[in-house]
């Protein structure tokens, strides 16, 4: 149907809204022939690369096990989303019985694998960035889940989402823009919340969701608005190759416990220091006090979560000015970029209030104690020089810790 149609039945019909119009245009199609040469040649490209991802184990995280689980699961489904796509494909607008039942099987198994895999994806960022799902973000992916599960089943009595006509060819029906938007939103809600929490951990620059939900988004849109164009299966084999890329890469440089960097990051930092030499950095040492105290006494679980909890506190409380590393053990090294003559004591008197409060809030049987130390350096300062340094710093502020608290050695 064309537009000047579609206009036109929308102003007989009493309702010429620009949004019914539009929607009219992606329910009925203009051209209702598929290519099967290539929706075979799109949906094998795309079962290649998810196969390789499978029998090469990338997507398991040792760290991450939760995380391995899911992308396992949805790789084995889009496996098999590849398949259906093909074969719903084949046997459009073919006569006969066994034809509509394996069309109206498969093309509803295709939305609900899009829905479910949709919502894993998103649970997954959230999960892998914030190591937690809230609740307000389980009832939002339960809401989109229960609609579209909703409308498929009553797909199956009543054409909502697609029909077949009489010769078994594959019509979009007028809740068909129900997934589209359910798909759209699910995507921005990946890129908003993957931008806003970089603001506040700049180490996600290892996680770029943005790069492995543009696929996604892109098979979205050409494959809604022209009929006989099938992506989404590559789209979605493309974004989970993309996936397991990322989580792989920042395994190498982000610290498994705790998320910040680890030293990997600190030797990546020193070959690009020698690109700014006219800058100068700030560089802090910090090391928690009494940190063989919680490992004995509460456990060496416990001893985790305080690693944990301080390496967070350092995230907040540096954010985009610099970076945390994870050096060894409790030690942490925190660079702060483009120091501009900044005073360093401003970051010393944030870090500990915040640990204060921290301890105010925790309701830990034992409180954070940091030793810090740290002094401005050259851009262009070695590893070797500044470490060492920093480090007889924190250590002398270790020692007057020790001499008021004798029993935490």
């Amino acid at each position: 149907m064309k537009w000047e149609e579609t206009s036109r039945a929308m102003w007989y019909t009493g309702n010429n809204t620009w949004g019914s119009a539009f929607r009219a245009v992606i329910v009925e199609n203009m051209d209702t022939s598929i290519n099967l040469t290539s929706i075979f040649g799109t949906d094998f490209v795309g079962m290649i690369l998810l196969l390789i991802i499978l029998m090469t184990k990338g997507w398991s995280l040792p760290a991450r096990r939760k995380e391995s689980r899911i992308i396992l699961v949805t790789i084995i489904a889009s496996i098999f989303n590849c398949l259906a796509d093909a074969l719903v494909s084949l046997c459009d607008g073919r006569s006969g019985a066994t034809m509509r039942y394996i069309s109206i099987i498969g093309n509803t198994y295709l939305y609900l694998y899009n829905l479910l895999v949709g919502i894993a994806i998103i649970y997954l960022i959230v999960n892998h960035i914030d190591r937690a799902v809230i609740p307000l973000q389980i009832a939002f992916f339960t809401i989109l889940g229960v609609v579209e599960l909703t409308l498929l089943t009553l797909n199956l009595f009543y054409p909502l989402v697609f029909r077949l006509d009489e010769n078994n060819v594959y019509h979009r029906c007028s809740y068909f823009f129900v997934f589209l938007l359910a798909g759209g939103l699910l995507i921005l809600y990946g890129y908003t919340y993957y931008f806003v929490s970089k603001i506040k951990n700049p180490s996600l620059r290892y996680f770029p969701v943005w790069q492995f939900l543009t696929p996604i988004l892109l098979a979205i849109i050409v494959q809604s608005l022209i009929y006989g164009v099938s992506l989404l299966p590559v789209g979605f084999a493309l974004a989970f190759t993309g996936l397991v890329i990322c989580l792989q890469n920042e395994c190498i440089y982000i610290d498994k416990l705790t998320g910040v960097y680890n030293r990997y990051e600190l030797e990546k930092f020193n070959k690009s220091a020698s690109l700014f030499k006219q800058e100068e950095i700030g560089v802090l040492m910090l090391d928690l006090n009494g940190f063989k105290a919680i490992n004995d006494n509460y456990s060496h679980e416990e001893g985790d979560c305080a690693l944990v909890a301080f390496a967070d506190i350092l995230v907040n409380v540096i954010r985009s000015e610099g970076i945390v590393i994870r050096f060894a053990g409790d030690e942490f090294i925190v660079i702060i970029r483009r120091f501009r003559g900044r005073k360093l004591e401003e970051y010393k008197t944030r870090i500990l209030s915040a640990v204060d409060d921290y301890n105010a809030v925790s309701g830990k049987p034992y409180k954070l104690s940091v030793a810090l130390g740290g002094d401005i350096f050259p851009y262009n300062s070695q590893e070797a020089d500044f470490v060492a340094k920093i480090d007889h710093l924190m250590y002398e502020d270790k020692e007057e810790y020790y001499k008021e608290h004798p029993k935490q050695r």
